[in-house]
C-alpha cells in the first residue's frame, strides 16, 4: 500500500507542475515553452529525459557481462554534444524552427522534409512505446501485481496520467517537471546506493575504494580490435550516437530550442554533456556494488543483467525503503522520457506532417491520438510476449536513424541539391542495404555489426543523395545555404 502511495503522491506532485505552468498555454508555449526557460533547468532536466526507465534498469547490470566500458561510450557523447552545441544548434536557432526537420525543407526540398519527419515519427514512436512496456512489465511484475491491478489498467493509467499533465503546457510543464522529475531520479539511486553499502558495511569512502578495485571497474578495453569493447569502436560510435538520436531528434531538441538565445541552448548543451559521464558512472558503481553484495550473501546472480537491479530491489532484501526509492527512480526516468516522447510526436505530426502548427483543435486531437497508439503499441508487445519482438523493434530503430544522419549530413557538409522526389526512395533502400550487408557478412564471417550500422547507414543515405543530386543548387536551397 505504502508503494501505490508514493506513486499517486508522485503523480500528484506533476499534476501540480502542470497547473501552474500551463496557465494561459498557447501552441507557442506547447511546442516552444514561448522561448523562455531557463538554460541550466533545460540542462538539468535533459540528464533524466535521455536515461529511461531502461536505463535505470538495464545500465547496472552491464556490468557483470562488459564491466564498466560503457563508459567508454559516453566520453564520446562529450564530442557529440559539442558538435551539436556548436554545428547543429547554430542552424536551428538561425532558422527559428519549431521542429528540426523543416531545414530539410529548406535545405532540400518537400519530399526530403517529410521523409525526415517519417522517419522520426516511425522511430520515436516504437522506439519510446517499448521502452515504456518494459518499465510497465517491471512495475506490474514487481509492485503492482500482488496488489490485483492488471496489466491493462497499469498501461493505460500511466499514459493517461502522462497526457493529463502535458496536454496543455507541453514542452514548458516538461521543462518544470524533468526538472523534478531529475531530482526524484538522483535522490533515489544516490539513497538506493547508501542503503547497499550499507548492507557491504562500507562509509561511502570504503564503497568507492572497494568499487575501483573490483575486477568489474575495468573501463578502458585497448588490446582486443575485435571485441565490441573497443575503446575506439565505442567512442566514435558514441560520438554518432549523440548526433543523431539527440541532436538530429526531436524529443531531444525541442527541449533546447525553449532556451532564450543560442548562447543559452550551447551553455545547456555542453553542461548536459559533461552530465552524462558521472551520471552512468553512479548507476555502473551501483552495479558493481549489488554484486559484491550477492557475493556477500551467496545469492546467485540473474541470468540477464536487466535482472540485476529488480531483484534486489523487488525482493525486499534491502527493505521496504529501497523498493519505494526503486518505485520512484523507474517511474521518474520513464515519465522524463516518455512524456517528452509523446510532446514531440504531437509536435512533429501536426507542424510537419499536417503543416498546420496553430491549430490548437488539431494539436489537441493529435496529442489524444497518440496517446492511443502508445498504448495500442504497448499491448501488442504484451500479447504477444516475446523478447525477440522487442529486439526487433530496437533494430528497427537502430535502421531508421541511419537515414536522418545522411539527410543531414549532405544538407550541411555539401553545396549540392538533390532529385527531392527520389529522396523517400533513397531513405528506405539505405537500412535495406545495410541489413542486407550485415547479414552477408555475418553469415561468411560471423562478425555482426553493432553501433557501426549506424554509421554505414548515414553513409550510403549520402552516397545515394549525392548521386542523385546536381551541382548546382536549386531556388530555395540558394536562400539557405548560409544556414549551414
Amino acid at each position: 500500500m505504502i508503494i501505490l502511495i508514493t506513486i499517486l503522491a508522485y503523480f500528484a506532485a506533476l499534476m501540480a507542475f502542470s497547473r501552474i505552468t500551463s496557465r494561459r498555454a498557447t501552441n507557442e508555449t506547447f511546442y516552444r515553452g514561448n522561448r523562455h526557460s531557463p538554460w541550466y533547468m533545460v540542462a538539468f532536466g535533459m540528464v533524466g529525459a535521455s536515461i529511461s526507465g531502461v536505463t535505470f534498469v538495464s545500465v547496472p547490470g552491464m556490468v557483470m557481462s562488459t564491466d564498466m566500458t560503457y563508459i567508454q561510450t559516453c566520453l564520446g557523447f562529450i564530442i557529440g554534444y559539442f558538435a551539436i552545441a556548436f554545428l547543429l544548434l547554430p542552424v536551428y536557432y538561425r532558422l527559428n524552427l519549431t521542429t528540426i526537420y523543416t531545414y530539410l525543407q529548406h535545405r532540400l526540398g518537400q519530399k526530403a522534409y517529410k521523409t525526415g519527419a517519417s522517419f522520426f515519427l516511425l522511430s520515436k514512436m516504437t522506439g519510446a512505446a517499448v521502452r515504456f512496456y518494459v518499465v510497465c512489465f517491471i512495475l506490474q511484475r514487481f509492485v503492482l501485481e500482488s496488489l490485483g491491478v492488471p496489466f491493462v489498467a497499469t498501461v493505460v493509467c500511466m499514459v493517461a496520467l502522462i497526457w493529463l499533465y502535458t496536454r496543455r503546457g507541453g514542452i514548458k510543464t516538461l521543462v518544470w517537471t524533468d526538472t523534478f522529475q531529475t531530482t526524484c531520479m538522483f535522490l533515489a539511486l544516490l539513497l538506493i546506493i547508501y542503503n547497499v553499502s550499507v548492507e557491504l558495511g562500507m562509509s561511502p569512502i570504503e564503497a568507492v575504494k572497494a568499487v575501483a578495485a573490483d575486477s568489474h571497474s575495468r573501463i578502458f578495453v585497448f588490446d582486443d580490435w575485435v571485441s565490441k569493447q573497443n575503446f575506439w569502436k565505442q567512442f566514435v560510435s558514441g560520438i554518432f550516437i549523440v548526433i543523431v538520436m539527440t541532436g538530429l531528434d526531436q524529443d531531444m531538441m525541442q527541449k533546447n530550442l525553449t532556451c532564450k538565445t543560442l548562447r543559452e541552448a550551447q551553455k545547456d548543451m555542453c553542461t548536459y554533456g559533461f552530465a552524462f559521464v558521472p551520471t552512468n558512472l553512479l548507476f555502473l558503481t551501483l552495479g558493481v556494488l549489488l554484486m559484491m553484495l550477492a557475493t556477500k550473501e551467496g545469492i546467485t546472480l540473474p541470468a540477464a543483467g536487466d535482472e540485476l537491479m529488480p531483484m534486489f530491489a523487488a525482493s525486499g532484501y534491502l527493505g521496504q525503503g529501497v523498493v519505494v526509492l526503486f518505485t520512484i527512480g523507474i517511474v521518474a526516468s520513464s515519465f522524463s522520457s516518455a512524456d517528452s516522447a509523446l510532446t514531440a510526436l504531437t509536435t512533429s505530426y501536426c507542424v510537419d506532417i499536417k503543416e498546420n502548427g496553430a491549430d490548437e483543435c488539431l494539436r489537441r486531437r493529435v496529442h489524444i491520438g497518440m496517446s492511443v497508439v502508445f498504448v495500442a503499441i504497448i499491448l501488442i508487445v504484451n500479447a504477444v510476449n516475446s523478447s525477440s519482438v522487442i529486439d526487433a523493434i530496437y533494430t528497427l530503430c537502430s535502421y531508421t536513424y541511419g537515414p536522418l544522419l545522411g539527410l543531414f549530413a549532405f544538407g550541411l557538409l555539401t553545396r549540392r541539391a538533390v532529385c527531392d522526389q527520389l529522396v523517400p526512395y533513397i531513405a528506405v533502400a539505405s537500412p535495406i542495404l545495410c541489413f542486407v550487408i550485415d547479414s552477408l557478412i555475418f553469415s561468411f564471417t560471423g562478425y555482426k555489426f553493432g553501433y557501426e550500422l549506424l554509421m554505414l547507414n548515414g553513409l550510403f543515405t549520402f552516397v545515394g543523395l549525392w548521386l542523385s543530386g546536381k551541382t548546382s543548387l536549386s531556388s530555395y536551397s540558394k536562400e539557405t545555404t548560409h544556414y549551414r
